[in-house]
């Protein structure tokens, strides 16, 4: 081999060497950056998802709590009048009633309106709440329902009822595991060669989920 030749092998190993030196370098910075914000989160995921895979075995006795009561019929006269049907708001004049009466907050929720009820339905994680007044006699039933941490947990899991700012979350944090993955996807490759097994382990958690859905899964 002339010197050139040799020269032009050792030139393209000394450019192949400094390339995946700097693509290593990048893939473990954004690898290290991903799994430091998606840490607690996948946590999260990853024990919930247990909880929802096993919630039939998991017993919880929901707490339920129910008030009933009369508004005052000037309360009554308020709430039937066209100004509060028109709103989509909860009306005040029952909230601060509630808090004062049964020290109960109404928050969220979106009032049903019909020609002798008021309807409002608080759906949220781990339980609900929902309230009805009779607009002609002033009943009031008012039931709240709390089903424990684990069904609270399994709810922001699935981000059910749980507002549009946890959304955001999911959506950011399935962001931030698809950057974990990619990057060290990224580490596995540059170190492949030096390491025999990278393949078939990759192999192996590819084909072992497609073989449980293809035989399993009906």
């Amino acid at each position: 081999m002339t010197d050139t030749a040799s020269r032009r092998i050792t030139n393209s190993d000394e450019s192949f060497g400094k390339s995946r030196s700097r693509w290593l370098k990048l893939c473990l910075r954004w690898h290290w950056i991903s799994s430091a914000l998606a840490v607690s989160g996948m946590l999260l995921f990853a024990i919930t998802g247990i909880t929802l895979n096993h919630a039939g075995q998991i017993s919880a006795a929901p707490d339920v709590v129910v008030i009933e009561d009369t508004l005052p019929e000037e309360l009554v006269h308020q709430l039937s009048a066209s100004d509060n049907r028109q709103s989509e708001d909860i009306p005040v004049e029952l909230n601060e009633w509630l808090a004062s009466e049964h020290g109960v907050s109404l928050t969220g929720g979106l009032p049903e309106w019909s020609e002798y009820e008021l309807y409002i339905s608080q759906p949220r994680p781990g339980g609900d709440a929902w309230l009805s007044a009779d607009l002609e006699t002033g009943e009031l039933v008012y039931e709240t329902t709390d089903r424990g941490w684990i069904a609270w947990l399994n709810d922001l899991h699935k981000g059910r009822n749980t507002g549009d700012a946890w959304v955001w979350f999911i959506d950011i944090f399935a962001l931030v595991c698809v950057v974990f993955c990619v990057t060290g996807f990224g580490v596995l490759w540059i170190h492949s060669r030096e390491r025999p097994a990278v393949w078939p382990v990759v192999g192996a958690g590819i084909l072992i989920p497609v073989l449980l859905v293809a035989l399993f899964v009906h």
